[in-house]
Formats: C-alpha cells, sequence, structure tokens
C-alpha cells in the first residue's frame, strides 16, 4: 500500500473513531443528566452543570487512555526492535 493511502485510511479511521466517541459521550451523558421526561425546553441548571462535568470526565478520561495507549504502542515498538536485534533479524 502507497504511504498516500496508507495516510487516508488513517485519518479515515481517526474520524471515525472521533465520531463514535462522540456518539457515545452525548449517549451516556444525556442518559446521566437530563431526564427522560421534559418538564421545559430549555436545559435547568443543575443539567447543563452536570453535562459541563460529564463532558468534561470523559474527555479527560478519552485523553489518558490515548496517551496510556501511545505509550503502551511505543514500549511494545521497542521490544520488538530488540528482540530482532538480538536475533540478528533487522
Amino acid at each position: 500500500m502507497d504511504p498516500l493511502r496508507a495516510q487516508q485510511l488513517a485519518a479515515e479511521l481517526e474520524v471515525d473513531m472521533m465520531a463514535d466517541m462522540y456518539n457515545r459521550m452525548t449517549q451516556a451523558c444525556h442518559r446521566k443528566c437530563v431526564p427522560p421526561h421534559y418538564k421545559e425546553a430549555e436545559l435547568s441548571k443543575g443539567e447543563s452543570i452536570c453535562l459541563d462535568r460529564c463532558v468534561a470526565k470523559y474527555l479527560e478520561v478519552h485523553e489518558r487512555m490515548g496517551k496510556k495507549l501511545t505509550e503502551l504502542s511505543l514500549q511494545d515498538e521497542e521490544l520488538l526492535k530488540r528482540m530482532q536485534q538480538s536475533t540478528g533479524t533487522a
């Protein structure tokens, strides 16, 4: 596969993953913070605060997980390089 096509696929995958994360966050925070039977058209102050906190926590966890997965991936790559060097198949 040529590098340009690989970049395009990676970008598409990233967009899909971000859209999925956004949809999950929206559903989870809505379910947690907004009652199923609306009493008024606008969000109450309590609902707004709950949604703000929920979204902030969701994004913070998402960021932490991304950093940890990147760190683990780099460790795996380094381990693989060392194994290849020790067996002489670089």
